[in-house]
């Protein structure tokens, strides 16, 4: 179903307009997209899922970069040529979130949620062509980087998301796609499990948003 506008989107007999337009502008109010995100969160996990107020700099600044919100990036430090690097710790809500922002801007090309070990599981089956698929033009957000296990194709070795994400940062270079992740490391794990190289490459490739190393678990 097409949308109206981008900023007006409908689920079921409910519209929610998320900005206004002043001057040929699209003026976001954060309060409606609070309102709408938590709406459609909702729809999307169940009715226990709620947005926590301790997470609202997150929210804010997640909106702010996926509705190209040039002021507030600048101010928050966020590149919108880069991609969104989420980490925080087990259960914190990183997926829910990716998942669910993709929603806010239904003009833009949606990105797959693929857990990062379904893909070093695919490596096991077909080999290197699963570092192509990903390594291409898609446009993935890779759930749970850096918990994944190390490859294995008839019995050597690979770092298979290592690959896939210098794949990625050429196609950031060469292309303009960009990549989304979330992680439950922190910079020097990351380091540790795909090298100094990856992890430069890395810097180039994401924005990181953090959440708080204390934040809740909000599954249980």
């Amino acid at each position: 179903m097409n949308q109206p506008s981008p900023h007006i989107i409908t689920e079921g007999a409910i519209q929610y307009q998320l900005a206004e337009l002043k001057e040929d502008q699209l003026v976001y109010d954060f309060s409606k997209m609070l309102i709408y995100l938590s709406a459609k969160g909702k729809l999307l996990f169940g009715k226990k899922f709620k947005i926590y107020e301790e997470d609202h700099k997150i929210i804010f600044t997640l909106c702010a970069y996926y509705i190209k919100d040039t002021e507030n990036c600048n101010k928050l430090n966020i590149d919108l040529n880069k991609g969104i690097l989420l980490s925080g710790p087990v259960g914190c809500g990183k997926t829910s979130l990716m998942k669910l922002f993709r929603y806010l801007v239904p003009h833009h090309k949606p990105y797959e949620v693929i857990p990062s070990r379904n893909i070093t599981f695919g490596f096991n089956n077909i080999g290197y062509k699963t570092i192509e698929q990903f390594g291409n033009n898609g446009f993935f957000c890779f759930d749970d980087l850096g918990v994944e296990p190390i490859g294995r194709y008839f019995g050597k070795d690979c770092n298979v998301l290592g690959e896939v994400l210098l794949s990625r940062h050429d196609l950031l270079i060469n292309n303009k796609i960009k990549t989304h992740a979330t992680t439950n490391l922190n910079a020097q794990e990351l380091e540790e499990r795909y090298g100094n190289r990856v992890r430069s490459r890395m810097r180039q490739l994401f924005n990181l948003i953090a959440f708080d190393k204390v934040s809740i678990d909000k599954r249980k």
